[in-house]
């Protein structure tokens, strides 16, 4: 069994075609030494060109895409094999992650890697060994090709359950995919919430995406056993 695990509709994406000739771009264009379409969006930088953009709510947080991935990347359940992650994008592109990727842990440097990604539609290690790569395609497209046996989103819209309820009925899949929200603010999309077999909700406030993330992790972890298995697999002769 391995866990699926989507980033859907995530605030990562790179400057906005409108936007672009925006000072407050400019400026940040400048400072990198860059084209304005190389950067990526990000709220910190670029707070008073977004306040023209459509759905700016959930738009430019690409720290959070960060957080969770250095978190579910960095777990034993990632190192056992049992993982696999996945990135969909607000603008609808999906980013396929190797699990042996090792993400840099400083903010700037995964922005350049991203700025990367985007221009070059792959990351490869020197061995020639891709560990990021980005494709266009929705939340529809990601799931068909991935075929889940069952898919959870987790969201405030969903039905009150703790994470360990979640992950009872999730490990009862042969396959399944828990979707996890990238963005700051807002819910999911009615098409997202559309493709997911069950909805549910962990908690009566919203929740960092890493700490949905961790918390996912640890309980899946749990469930099959790892903790203990990996512990008395070191005391083995």
């Amino acid at each position: 069994m391995k866990l699926l695990l989507i980033l859907a509709e995530s605030a990562l994406e790179p400057i906005p075609d409108e936007i672009r000739d925006h000072p407050a771009i400019r400026r940040s264009a400048r400072r990198r030494g860059k084209d304005p379409s190389e950067l990526i969006l990000d709220r910190s930088l670029h707070h008073f060109a977004m306040r023209g953009l459509s759905n700016s709510g959930k738009r430019g947080r690409p720290d959070i895409v960060h957080a969770a991935l250095i978190g579910a990347l960095g777990t034993p359940l990632n190192r056992e094999g049992l993982l696999s992650v996945y990135v969909h994008t607000i603008g609808d592109m999906i980013i396929e992650v190797n699990p042996a990727v090792r993400l840099p842990k400083n903010y700037n440097r995964f922005i350049g890697l991203m700025e990367q990604l985007f221009a070059s539609g792959s990351i490869r290690s020197s061995s020639g060994e891709t560990l990021l790569r980005i494709r266009p395609g929705r939340m529809r497209d990601l799931l068909g090709s991935l075929r889940p046996s069952m898919a959870m989103a987790f969201t405030r819209a969903g039905v009150p359950r703790t994470m360990r309820e979640c992950v009872r009925e999730l490990v009862s899949h042969e396959r399944p995919a828990a979707i996890i929200g990238g963005f700051p603010h807002g819910g999911f999309s009615e098409e997202t919430l559309g493709l997911a077999n069950a909805l549910a909700c962990i908690d009566r406030e919203s929740l960092d995406a890493s700490l949905v993330v961790s918390r996912l992790i640890y309980e899946f972890e749990e469930a099959m056993g790892l903790p203990e298995s990996r512990i008395w697999a070191g005391y083995q002769t």
